[in-house]
């Protein structure tokens, strides 16, 4: 079926031979080849619907400042794209390099060389490759500064189905979503985006229209959904990736429960507000320091957990959904830090102290 896009939205397939095909249904979301989405029309990248030349626009302009910095990451366990970070350093996906401690790089044009697998976070899904031969064209491409907003244009750049140099065009459909990890937790504060994102994509960069990089691409869930790591998370994670081979993340060691309208009824709230604590992990930093939910209530026929603390903001910083608690856990905090929780208690409120721990392998 046609899915015809504007000029400022089209798919563009420059270089390789181009395709068209439907998938049906989602493909794996970490598998080594990736997570597929719907590729779309193929497009004259020279000139749009209208016959109109396509060489200043600005997703034009992105992919051709870009290309010669992205490329193809490949080993035993599967393949996908990476982009250079340094001068030194190609960033991609955990779930790409699996448990090599090599991978085949192929550049732009051409070009091959081998990696070695520096730094590896299955947790945040990102690995960093160090390469000696680069080419004086691969020049490294720059995270953005600060968050992105709902409706950025945006084009995707990488390898789906080893048709090297793809790019697809769209926007950023929204932000602070929580995705799944190879580790069972959730990476927080991810992008979502409407560009297609196809096996073979995963690792590229989610490229804002300025040039700079708003996401690692992670997965593609389905029609027009596809996902990356966000800009201020990767930032945080690969420098350590690369200095130290391993990233920690903070861990409160606690299953919680946005504060629906049932449950704040059953919990004699008078508005539905924070996170219902639901258990706490045994010697987890948590334990008795928060109060877990022991009992549940039947309210409109559904059964709700009460009588836990209401966990109502961390470190000053209100908590409006389960989203809030992990975007604060992952870019304001680490391993050690000691927080304040304001937490709603026997229809009071109360702060306590919480020391953070180092999250896990895998979670519980």
């Amino acid at each position: 079926m046609s899915n015809r896009r504007p000029s400022r939205r089209r798919w563009l397939q420059l270089g390789g031979t181009a395709i068209a095909a439907s998938l049906s249904g989602c493909l794996s979301q970490l598998s080594g080849d990736d997570s597929g989405d719907d590729p779309g029309n193929e497009t004259d990248p020279e000139s749009d619907a209208d016959g109109e030349s396509a060489a200043d626009d600005p997703e034009t302009r992105v992919y051709r400042e870009a290309i010669d910095s992205v490329v193809l990451v490949r080993n035993d366990e599967g393949s996908g794209t990476g982009f250079m970070i340094d001068e030194g350093h190609v960033v991609t996906n955990a779930h790409v390099v699996g448990e090599a401690s090599e991978a085949e790089i192929r550049f732009s044009e051409g070009q091959w060389t081998t990696g070695e697998v520096v730094g590896t976070d299955p947790h945040s899904d990102l690995a960093a490759i160090a390469v000696e031969t680069v080419p004086e064209s691969a020049t490294p491409l720059s995270f953005i500064d600060g968050e992105t907003a709902v409706g950025t244009d945006v084009v995707a750049i990488g390898n789906p189905f080893n048709f090297d140099g793809s790019v697809t065009a769209g926007i950023v459909s929204g932000v602070d979503r929580s995705i799944p990890s190879p580790t069972g937790f959730t990476i927080p504060d991810a992008i979502q985006t409407d560009a297609a994102v196809n096996p073979g994509n995963s690792g590229g960069p989610l490229m804002s229209l300025e040039g700079r990089v708003v996401a690692v691409i992670n997965s593609g869930g389905g029609d027009n959904l596809g996902f990356g790591v966000s800009a201020p998370l990767a930032r945080r994670v690969i420098p350590e990736l690369i200095e130290t081979g391993s990233y920690e993340h903070s861990y409160m060691g606690v299953s919680f429960a946005d504060v629906t309208p049932d449950i704040a009824e059953a919990n004699g709230l008078d508005e539905p507000r924070g996170l219902l604590v639901d258990s706490v992990v045994e010697d987890g930093p948590a334990e008795g320091v928060l109060q877990p939910s022991e009992e549940t209530q039947v309210v409109d026929d559904t059964e709700v957990p009460v009588g836990g603390d209401v966990m109502l903001s961390l470190g000053g910083d209100e908590l409006l959904t389960t989203e809030d608690l992990g975007n604060y856990l992952a870019l304001q905090t680490r391993p050690g830090d000691t927080i304040s929780v304001a937490v709603l208690r026997d229809g009071s409120e109360q702060t306590v102290e919480i020391t953070l721990g180092t999250r896990p392998d895998e979670l519980e």
